[in-house]
């Protein structure tokens, strides 16, 4: 299947799923996390939840970042330039929901790309080979491409593997895994 017909399958089974469906499922991912061996890194990126799209409830994984005293790093999104500037939660960190309803940091500590070890990726479907189709607007493979080359990209899904997605650019970034709530897939 191409992008577009991806996006609206994937929009349309989040679409389906209960409050109670996400919670489990995200419990289920998080704790899917927990037997890779990813753990021993400093800077972990997590996107935060946009509750009215749906996403894995990544509240679960903040929890066990806490838990183990990892280095938060969050994003905030520039719909001009489609970029995001990265920021350490913090304590004093505040978050506002943007006018896309994506909860960012008003401000904060600056945490340049080439420091951060693990990124959890947000995406809406993936293939096996590790492509994904995210929301359309490129920010994360410019993100994950800033990156160092050995940051481990980690996407997080409810739903299992396509087989292949047709329409893959140039400029896509593949994942390292893709974890869901039945299964971790290696690339």
């Amino acid at each position: 299947m191409k992008k577009a017909e991806l996006r609206r399958k994937y929009k349309a089974l989040r679409g389906a799923l209960s409050e109670a469906n996400i919670d489990d499922k995200s419990i289920a991912i998080a704790n899917q996390l927990l037997t890779l061996s990813i753990w021993d890194y400093s800077f972990y990126h997590l996107f935060l939840t946009i509750e009215t799209h749906q996403e894995v409830n990544t509240d679960f994984i903040l929890n066990i970042l806490s838990g183990k005293d990892k280095n938060i790093v969050i994003s905030k999104s520039n719909f001009k330039t489609n970029t995001l500037s990265n920021y350490l939660l913090t304590d004093a960190t505040t978050l506002k929901l943007s006018a896309y309803n994506i909860p960012e940091p008003v401000d904060g500590i600056d945490i340049s790309n080439d420091k951060i070890d693990v990124v959890f990726v947000p995406l809406l479907a993936f293939d096996t080979k590790g492509h994904r189709v995210g929301y359309g607007k490129g920010f994360y493979d410019k993100f994950l491409a800033s990156c160092n080359p050995g940051t481990i990209k980690i996407g997080l899904s409810f739903f299992e593997a396509e087989a292949e997605i047709e329409d893959v650019f140039e400029n896509d970034v593949t994942l390292d895994y893709c974890v869901t709530p039945e299964k971790i897939y290696k690339f």
